[in-house]
């Protein structure tokens, strides 16, 4: 029996890559109910036929609640009878956030409010927040939302009751709705040049399967108002085109309209976008150092000292990790070879390459 069985667990924004992986993972297991939080009826209309056709049996175990973290009211009428939430929801382009940072405010600030609010109200057992790494030292919209996400999680734990508050933080997630690896593939097929912003850019990667384990991981090992971080490699912007190329360079040009006039793709720099980093992180210098290592990842504990500093200033705390910054470029950084091998394990990936899964090496 395991931790989910009999209970209902909600995911905002449960319509997205995040929310699919969930459901791929424990919909045939004996949990109740998966509800889907979102306000997007046609994502939520092609999900629930989506998944009528592929675990007919247990596709009933889906409901869909229309609502918005935006609103309040909305927030509660999905809480009812919740025992978990996975709060996905959340504005994540870097370049739409950069033009439109109130929207980002509404949804990631705002919206995680209103979660956490609700959930408090209602009871709910535990509420992890998917968080990322540009919360870390953030320098964009994106980020900057995210931090205060963060900030607000644990600001709320402090008097959540019964109610556990945690948050993950993890990098880029491959072939995540919106991220570039579809990109590039699409760019392929079609005969185009492959676009990459920065080749020296460096970028954390991980699988969906593999954010799911550390949202699990939180869940089950996190205490209230932690940030819990992966132990994620990284790579070149550079290395995952060239991955990328050399797993589908064999469909270059295969496009009705395109005559392939080279054997291979051309990689083309384009300059980095609005608000981008040349390199990501997960641990700030400040949080390493309370940070403790739990092997393949860091917990951070919420700071749980009361405004009056007084003690402070006359005992002091000196006791410090010697942990420093982890951030894309000092991890362990993968060679070409390793990051096809990561995306090439990937489902989507093995889908697209003609059915078979195989590649050109």
């Amino acid at each position: 029996m395991s931790i989910f069985a009999g209970k209902t667990l909600m995911i905002t924004g449960g319509t997205g890559s995040f929310g699919n992986a969930v459901l791929n993972r424990f919909l045939k297991t004996d949990i109740a109910e998966i509800r889907i939080f979102s306000r997007d009826e046609k994502k939520q209309d092609d999900m629930r036929h989506e998944y009528q056709v592929k675990m007919p049996d247990v596709a009933h175990k889906i409901k869909f609640f229309i609502g918005d973290v935006r609103n309040l009211q909305s927030c509660r009428n999905a809480m009812p009878r919740v025992d978990y939430i996975f709060h996905a929801a959340a504005l994540k382009q870097v370049p739409s956030c950069e033009f439109f940072p109130m929207e980002a405010v509404k949804t990631n600030v705002i919206g995680t409010d209103n979660v956490l609010t609700a959930a408090i109200e209602a009871g709910v057992g535990a509420v992890i927040c998917l968080s990322t790494d540009k919360a870390a030292y953030p320098i964009n919209a994106m980020g900057i939302t995210k931090a205060i996400e963060e900030k607000i999680a644990v600001a709320k734990s402090r008097y959540s009751g019964s109610t556990k508050i945690c948050c993950t933080r993890y990098g880029n997630v491959m072939c995540s709705r919106g991220s570039v690896i579809p990109l590039w593939i699409d760019q392929i097929r079609n005969g185009n040049p492959i676009t990459l912003t920065e080749p020296k850019m460096t970028r954390f990667i991980m699988s969906l399967e593999e954010a799911v384990d550390l949202v699990l991981f939180a869940f089950e090992h996190g205490e209230n108002g932690d940030v819990l971080v992966q132990k994620a490699p990284a790579c070149t912007i550079q290395i995952q085109a060239e991955a990328v190329k050399q797993l589908f360079q064999h469909q270059f040009g295969i496009a009705a309209d395109k005559k392939p006039e080279t054997t291979e793709p051309e990689i083309r720099v384009i300059g980095i976008r609005h608000g981008e980093k040349l390199y990501e992180t997960l641990l700030t210098n400040e949080e390493c150092a309370k940070a403790e290592d739990m092997g393949d990842f860091y917990r951070v504990p919420a700071d749980n000292r009361g405004l009056n500093y007084d003690k402070y200033f006359k005992e002091g705390e000196v006791e410090r990790n010697t942990l420093t910054e982890f951030n894309s470029n000092n991890t362990r950084l993968l060679d070409v070879e390793e990051t096809k091998a990561k995306i090439a394990a990937l489902e989507y990936i093995q889908k697209e390459l003609d059915g078979t899964g195989n590649f050109v090496q």
